[in-house]
């Protein structure tokens, strides 16, 4: 099994963005996921069963102004993450990802200190709240398990509603 959860950020307008800052992201939240992946297939494949979870973000699917790395890094992922599912389920291989909402962590404190912004996401989650680390313990061992033998090249949102509705 490997995990990719690799992240970085870099919030700043495009046109400001460095092609340092955006290579430095790219390189964190995409390159190293493809580069693990690559290492560690060969071994799956062989054995005829694994699994290869990669982690992305609310930002998979949805633009933010400012994250313009960072959402095309995680929006790369799930692409990432069909390519190695049509590459490697025919020798039992699932690769999945997951993809998180606004979750209450160290990388995160600024958002919610900032007033402002803790009350946009409260009020545009239906669950009126920032998720925690063990909101995504269910989704990824399920992702991982057996259970999920049958489940490739799939994005698993868990953010509280927040990318189901406008």
């Amino acid at each position: 099994m490997l995990v990719n959860n690799a992240g970085v950020q870099h919030r700043q307008p495009l046109v400001d963005t460095s092609a340092a800052d955006w290579h430095r992201v790219l390189d964190t939240n995409l390159t190293s996921a493809f580069l693990l992946a690559r290492e560690a297939a060969p071994a799956m494949v062989a054995a005829g069963r694994g699994k290869v979870l990669n982690v992305g973000s609310v930002q998979t699917s949805l633009a933010r102004p400012g994250l313009s790395a960072y959402s095309a890094s995680k929006g790369g992922l799930a692409m990432l993450t069909r390519v190695m599912c049509a590459e490697w389920a025919a020798s039992g291989v699932q690769v999945n990802a997951l993809a998180p909402g606004y979750v209450e962590t160290e990388p995160t404190r600024p958002l919610r200190d900032d007033p402002a912004f803790d009350t946009w996401i409260r009020g545009r989650t239906p669950a009126g709240r920032w998720g925690t680390p063990g909101d995504l313990v269910g989704a990824a061992v399920f992702l991982v398990s057996r259970a999920a033998d049958f489940v490739s090249g799939q994005v698993l949102t868990v953010d509280g509603g927040l990318t189901a509705v406008v």
